[in-house]
């Protein structure tokens, strides 16, 4: 019996483990606050937990990624950072389904440096021990991306065994569709390239696991076939509005209503249903000095019999609970919320970024913090 346990513990520690794989990179962007704003660093930290979640777009992380050169610069510290966000493993549900979700959109990352690096993927998989291998080996010497996305390039270095998604968050098999994936400038070439690279990935999953343990139905027929619209494709990729890119990485305006009427998150997959899990911080709240400024839920329905608070701890804390309470939020936006309950707990700022940080880590950057128009003297540290 004590065997049996002892078992059982080991198995649900590792299946914890793997579910924490949002708080990978967090620390590591929070450490380059010396680059960039103030602030800057806090914030891009703050939105790193919801793009590694189970339930996020692929193709987020990678926009992230280039966010952080773009608003820290492109000193080599700022670089290495963002090509572990790129390697980084997103969570993952093995129970839920079999093989990981990987961006199909050739223009991701932009930044050159971050091209060329793959991501790990859950030791679940099945082939995991090749892919692994590769994002180790990326880290060092990328490999070559031209004209192709993340996911083209797994499949040309002999890993397969996941699904296609795009920015738009369409989803196809990887032997249908990674020909489908390549930028509309390439062209004929690059149809090509990924038609001999997709043949590749076929014998080479078939050899190194023992023939057949991966099931991979790309071959030089099928990528030839789908080759020729990969042009059309990737014009019709591009063709996304700047918000729905922004709405894919979490980091743009508030997306569209849900359901329920209710403002949605930009992050795909999180859905809080009756509420908006947003932070304001403003001074004068219930009663207060103008001069002190505090936390509170900016949601009535959140907020109903909840005080505001000096620690922010308490807030997040709240709303993560009326989720579940009030809200009939989805399993994907209470797991966020936990994240970014932590998140802010590990930062350990007080201030008007802490409630950006939060906001941001939801889906809802840029919400205003002082809905109120509560006076802000001596208010510092807002990007």
């Amino acid at each position: 019996m004590y065997s049996k346990i002892a078992l059982l513990a080991t198995l649900l520690a590792a299946a914890e483990a793997r579910f924490n794989q949002e708080q990978a990179v967090a620390p590591l962007i929070q450490a380059l606050s010396s680059f960039g704003q103030p602030g800057q660093a806090a914030t891009l930290a703050g939105a790193s937990p919801g793009v590694l979640l189970a339930g996020a777009n692929a193709c987020a992380k990678l926009q992230l990624a280039d966010k952080i050169v773009a608003e820290l610069g492109n000193d080599t510290q700022v670089i290495a950072v963002a090509q572990k966000v790129v390697a980084a493993e997103k969570n993952f549900n093995p129970f839920a389904v079999s093989i990981p979700s990987i961006c199909s959109d050739a223009t991701l990352p932009a930044t050159a440096e971050l091209r060329g690096i793959v991501p790990l993927v859950d030791p679940a998989v099945t082939g995991s021990d090749v892919e692994n291998a590769n994002s180790a080996k990326s880290l060092t010497a990328p490999f070559s991306a031209d004209g192709l996305s993340v996911a083209e390039v797994m499949i040309a270095q002999g890993f397969s065994n996941f699904t296609l998604q795009g920015l738009d968050g369409s989803t196809s098999a990887a032997a249908a569709g990674a020909a489908n994936s390549a930028g509309a400038a390439a062209g004929t070439d690059v149809a090509a390239t990924t038609t001999a690279a997709a043949a590749a990935a076929a014998t080479t999953a078939a050899t190194s696991c023992g023939g057949g343990t991966i099931t991979v139905t790309a071959s030089a027929a099928a990528a030839a076939a789908t080759a020729a619209t990969a042009a059309t494709a990737a014009t019709a990729a591009t063709a996304a509005t700047a918000t729905e890119a922004a709405a894919a990485a979490g980091t743009g305006a508030a997306g569209a209503d849900n359901a329920n009427g209710v403002q949605q998150s930009t992050i795909q997959g999180l859905d809080f249903g009756l509420c908006v899990p947003t932070m304001k911080f403003e001074a004068g709240l219930d009663g207060r000095p103008d001069t002190e400024f505090t936390f509170q839920a900016i949601d009535p329905l959140v907020n109903k019999g909840q005080e505001e608070a000096l620690n922010p701890n308490i807030i997040t804390n709240r709303i993560c609970d009326q989720l579940t309470n009030v809200c009939e939020a989805n399993q994907a936006a209470k797991d966020a919320c936990t994240a970014a309950k932590a998140q802010i707990q590990a930062l350990g700022t007080k201030d008007v970024t802490t409630a950006d940080a939060w906001n941001t880590a939801l889906g809802f950057a840029g919400t205003n913090t002082n809905p109120d128009n509560a006076p802000q003297p001596g208010l510092v540290g807002h990007t």
